[in-house]
């Protein structure tokens, strides 16, 4: 990267745009091309001055940062986001990481913070700050939440045949795949049917397969 860091302010607060815009004026590796005074004005301004770095803040009128946010990394070659904002719930964090952000910094961070997320997240890293970092460590760290298996009121046998049924397979190559008897089979399906609530194994095979059953294995 040649010249100075192209840097857009968006904050509602014009004393902490203000703030924002004396610190990096001391900088000659960063130069702020503009400033945003809500979401809105966020997204215009960095289509108009094509910055390479933003520092967004999450609760604005109009249009909120993390919208704001997910319509400017939407672009083509589009910017770098640093969140910078009073809120350290997770909850705030998820949402701005999920739209596209590439740094989430409080506003009690010290001007060096700021600068060192700048040049990071334009040389492509992911910033935290120190009071958000444990945070993401734990949300990185819980298990993965397991999704229920379709149609629970179903045993797992029931599922079996259920799923062989949504694929179009006859009672006779169901029960050749899973080695049950053909009348083994009616019986079960007969048992799908009433748990479902439906009046035939076509109607069984299309909830089946709006559930994501009856699909080829890999």
């Amino acid at each position: 990267m040649t010249g100075p860091v192209r840097v857009l302010l968006v904050d509602d607060h014009a004393v902490v745009r203000d703030g924002l815009r004396a610190l990096l004026a001391t900088r000659p590796d960063i130069e702020v091309v503009g400033v945003a005074a809500d979401g809105v004005e966020a997204v215009h301004v960095a289509r108009d001055c094509r910055p390479q770095a933003v520092l967004m803040d999450l609760a604005m009128p109009r249009m909120d940062g993390i919208e704001a946010t997910r319509r400017i990394v939407a672009a083509t070659d589009p910017p770098a986001v640093i969140v910078l904002t009073m809120s350290d719930d997770d909850a705030s964090l998820l949402a701005a990481v999920r739209a596209g952000a590439r740094g989430y910094l409080l506003k009690e961070a010290d001007g060096a913070d700021v600068v060192a997320a700048i040049h990071a997240v334009t040389a492509g890293q992911a910033v935290f700050g120190p009071g958000v970092a444990a945070a993401v460590l734990a949300l990185l760290q819980a298990p993965p939440v397991r999704q229920p298996p379709p149609f629970p009121q179903l045993s797992g046998r029931e599922r079996e045949v259920l799923d062989r049924v949504a694929a179009g397979l006859a009672n006779a190559s169901i029960g050749a795949v899973l080695g049950l008897s053909p009348k083994t089979v009616a019986n079960t399906v007969s048992l799908v049917l009433t748990k479902l609530g439906v009046p035939d194994r076509a109607a069984a095979a299309a909830q089946a397969r709006a559930a994501g059953l009856g699909r080829p294995s890999p």
